[in-house]
């Protein structure tokens, strides 16, 4: 027969079992509620997926050949580790193409989707997965028509989902770190790759294979980030911002690459097309041929607008030096690239700009 003293010594254990795991249940409880209020005090970053390199797989017709979009967004983000402690994310799929494939449609898409998240308060910051080869160019348009202070940071990949080393992860962890961080507000649209963080205005790809492919050779970096941390070097300024013209298209502008023992038929041709713009990508300081500049003044005179840039790789293009451009009513693109010159001058038009002076004013905004 169990004793009086046994008993009472069971029930205290059996009291002591349950006051335990009454304890461990309430310290579970509030364990989970605490990671669920820091979940939701975390920024909100809407993920916009485009394609391009960093959603593309291996391909065996070469010992680098991968096909772009083959990923989705959604897969992107899951194999980022950690990825879910920096910002709670959504991710849209807006594209799957490669970026060689990006056209304005979409870039009217991204426009408008991101000017709706930030007017209906869905997000805090967008992302934007890109493929590299016009990654610059789709950051400029945006840059020029998004108006809002909160961050978009565009990023991709120089190897595939699926190649050894692939470095979209990476990539992608330190995009939402820089949208997520206060100090990216202000800055307007960012290119952030390979633990550097550029402008939309002056970044460039500048190499074909290499992994550090993006650098702003005329601004240089806005600052740098790593998994530890986020900095800036330069300070957020004010930009011109375009309206986005309604009805989805930008004028016709054509790029003329200049060369030696050039003449202007590329010039005529794109006036008897219907241009309404011509950048050319012009020797050194924009220079072209004693021809071509005939061909520049019939289409001046057919009033089409014409903008000098450069086809070096750095440097401003400037007015006045070789090329009389007061006297021809030509526009000198500054720091900006031929395929940055052409959006500008696209919105521009489309904005009912349509004056040298004004033009040439608007190239100079944003220096």
């Amino acid at each position: 027969m169990v004793s009086v003293r046994v008993l009472s010594l069971l029930g205290t254990i059996l009291s002591a079992v349950n006051m335990q795991s009454a304890f461990a249940h309430t310290a579970g409880v509030e364990a989970s509620t605490a990671t669920v209020h820091k979940q939701a005090t975390l920024p909100r970053v809407l993920v916009l997926a485009t394609g391009g390199t960093i959603s593309g797989k291996i391909n065996t017709r070469s010992a680098i050949g991968y096909d772009a979009g083959a990923v989705t967004g959604q897969q992107l983000i899951a194999g980022v580790p950690g990825v879910e402690k920096l910002a709670q994310l959504q991710v849209e799929q807006v594209s799957n193409i490669a970026s060689q494939n990006m056209n304005s449609q979409i870039w009217f898409k991204l426009a408008e989707r991101i000017r709706k998240a930030f007017a209906n308060n869905e997000a805090d910051a967008i992302v934007i997965t890109h493929g590299t080869d016009t990654m610059e160019e789709t950051a400029f348009f945006l840059d020029n028509v998004i108006g809002d202070s909160r961050p978009v940071i565009l990023t991709g990949a120089m190897r595939p989902s699926t190649a050894i080393s692939a470095d979209g992860p990476a990539n992608m962890y330190e995009a939402v770190k820089v949208a997520a961080d206060p100090q990216a507000h202000g800055h307007g649209v960012l290119v952030v790759l390979n633990d550097v963080i550029q402008s939309a205005r002056g970044v460039s790809k500048m190499h074909t294979t290499e992994l550090q492919t993006f650098h702003s050779p005329n601004l240089g970096p806005t600052g740098y980030v790593d998994p530890a941390s986020v900095r800036f070097i330069t300070a957020a300024k004010p930009r011109q911002i375009l309206a986005l013209p309604a009805d989805h298209t930008l004028a016709q502008v054509q790029i003329v690459y200049a060369h030696a023992d050039m003449d202007a038929q590329q010039i005529d041709d794109a006036v008897k097309d219907g241009a309404r713009g011509i950048v050319i990508a012009g020797m050194g300081d924009g220079n072209v041929s004693d021809t071509a500049l005939a061909g520049i003044e019939r289409a001046r005179k057919a009033g089409v607008i014409v903008v000098r840039s450069t086809r070096v790789g750095s440097g401003m293009t400037n007015r006045n030096v070789e090329v009389d451009d007061d006297r021809y009513g030509l526009i000198a693109s500054m720091d900006l690239n031929p395929q940055k010159a052409r959006i500008l001058l696209q919105l521009l038009l489309a904005n009912g700009k349509t004056k040298p002076e004004d033009i040439q004013l608007a190239f100079q905004t944003g220096l």
